[in-house]
């Protein structure tokens, strides 16, 4: 790939940059050719991830990265992006994501406001460099590049909610900001260096009086990566904000949560994975994360509405995610990043379809019964006595109740979809205690791996009674009413991530077996460091010598 495309590596960048350019020149009457840039510049987006996956993925159980030194200066003194596994993984997931939400979004969304589509080109800019930097102070530049993009979507629309949920979103994701601009500086000040693998490299030459210096700013560091990640207790902003934004956007977001999870599992097991330094902050990172499952388990239990249950089912995805990363071993890993394949999928179709399903009976009118005739003793009646036989069924009604089936399956990790499977890959692997997916009766399961096994299984069982309840309230009581009307890009979006969880489900074991190599080089650094710091500068063009005139 890199012999072909040398500089594919960088278009998932300057894609989106140069797309909200050419946006915001168009101007705000074209706005039909606006949604149609925005939509192709996503489709073109996803096509360059999967050939970044295809060309990160060739390298074989190696794990060796791509990587691209901007400005042709070489790690640790220039800056480098780097695709490996998780990279192009990450990559291909807001590709799918954010052209099902530039889709949904230009039925009526993309036209509430100005300068939708530039922003939410800005959005993916920041969320692919995020997981294509090769340091912590461009992951900062691409985090806040991200926020801002993200403050103007929040917004995007009116009502006094966005307002009021959009300050406290603001200010909290300022919070974390600045206390990662606190943590970059104490790791700086103890290693000399902000390149993630330069840090892998030189952190054993760390003396040991100045090894709590290095912890602390790690800390530093990691809060501001949980509080992004929406860890316990510090994810009291993210319900609120989510449900108060428009569908589209809060399916983008589904993202967000994302990046502070690869930003702790990047830098984690690049930095913590041996010395004198390892498995530093894992116990924290596993009870932190049990304790985020339990309270998103609470939380969808109390919650009523849809738009609550999917901000609720984020956060028990993040606290999945974030317990797997404390259990330090590779099955675990890899079955969590499917786990994030398959969640994030879901509960961004989740959001898609809750502007959606509240449309139905939102005028409170209802139907005429389709017969005029009295009915007889043996017809089938509904809860008003109106004859079902003969009654039409609306299509658009048929379609969000099957949608809303298949996400509440992949929600709740209920068989035959790709949660189940995600979910009993990590249940078997919390029950093998050497990390390689067998059990064994000579290394007893660790009381948290038991207690992480339980609280899957009851979230698991939270998410079904909140999802049932949500299914009984819009679509059985609500019978009679009139139906929704669904506009087809509005339909496709919701029905290409759902197509896109039903093929994780058919080729489950390609895709564990490429999240496995990439569990597997998370866990051994070597090659990604070493494919790092050995990448050097292209040669410059030589120039000619001209021969003088009259010379032999």
């Amino acid at each position: 790939m890199t012999e072909r495309f040398p500089h594919l590596i960088v278009a998932p960048v300057v894609l989106p940059l140069m797309t909200a350019a050419l946006l915001l020149l168009l101007g705000e009457k074209r706005k039909r050719a606006k949604s149609i840039v925005n939509v192709g510049a996503a489709l073109a987006g996803l096509l360059v991830a999967l050939e970044i996956l295809r060309g990160a993925d060739a390298g074989g159980s190696s794990g060796a990265a791509l990587v691209y030194l901007m400005s042709n200066w070489e790690a640790p003194f220039g800056i480098v992006l780097v695709a490996d596994r998780l990279s192009a993984l990450m990559l291909v997931l807001v590709g799918v994501v954010s052209l099902c939400a530039a889709l949904y979004a230009e039925a009526a969304w993309g036209r509430a406001g100005a300068y939708f589509h530039a922003l939410f080109q800005v959005q993916l800019m920041g969320l692919n460099g995020a997981f294509l930097t090769g340091d912590l102070f461009n992951l900062f530049v691409f985090f806040e590049v991200m926020l801002a993009a993200s403050y103007g979507l929040h917004l995007h629309g009116s009502g006094w909610p966005r307002v009021r949920s959009g300050l406290h979103y603001i200010a909290v994701n300022l919070l974390a900001s600045s206390l990662f601009l606190v943590g970059l500086a104490v790791l700086y000040g103890v290693v000399g260096t902000l390149s993630m693998a330069d840090i892998a490299e030189k952190l054993a030459l760390v003396p040991a009086r100045d090894r709590g210096l290095l912890h602390a700013g790690a800390a530093v560091l990691a809060v501001a990566f949980l509080i992004k990640a929406a860890i316990w207790p510090l994810n009291a902003w993210l319900v609120p904000a989510y449900t108060a934004t428009s569908a589209p956007v809060a399916a983008l977001f589904a993202l967000m949560t994302k990046v502070g999870i690869y930003a702790l599992v990047r830098s984690w097991t690049l930095f913590f994975s041996a010395g004198a330094s390892a498995q530093f902050g894992g116990t924290a990172l596993l009870y932190a994360g049990l304790a985020t499952i339990a309270f998103g388990a609470i939380g969808l239990m109390a919650s009523m509405s849809l738009g609550r249950i999917a901000g609720f089912s984020v956060i028990v995805s993040s606290g999945t995610l974030l317990a797997a990363l404390g259990m330090g071993t590779a099955a675990v890993t890899s079955a969590a990043l499917f786990y994030m394949l398959s969640a994030t999928l879901a509960v961004s179709a989740l959001f898609l379809l809750v502007e959606l399903v509240e449309r139905v009976g939102s005028d409170g009118q209802r139907r005429a019964p389709d017969l005029d005739v009295e009915p007889g003793e043996d017809t089938n009646l509904d809860e008003e006595e109106a004859p079902l036989v003969g009654q039409a069924f609306p299509v658009s009604i048929a379609l969000l109740g099957l949608a809303f089936m298949v996400c509440a399956l992949l929600v709740a990790g209920l068989p035959p979809l790709s949660g189940f499977v995600a979910k009993t890959s990590l249940l078997t692997a919390l029950l093998s205690p050497r990390g390689d997916g067998h059990a064994s009766a000579s290394a007893p399961v660790s009381p948290a791996a038991w207690i992480l096994f339980g609280l899957l299984l009851l979230s698991g069982l939270a998410a079904t009674i909140s999802l049932a309840r949500a299914g009984i309230r819009h679509f059985w009581s609500t019978a009679g009413r009139l139906p929704p009307r669904l506009k087809g890009v509005e339909a496709a979006s919701v029905l290409g991530l759902l197509l896109c969880c039903i093929l994780l489900t058919l080729y489950a074991e390609p895709v564990m077996r490429t999240t496995r190599a990439t569990a597997a080089g998370l866990h051994a650094p070597k090659a990604y460091i070493e494919a790092v710091l050995s990448m050097r500068p292209r040669p410059g063009p030589t120039r000619p010598v001209i021969e003088a005139e009259g010379a032999p």
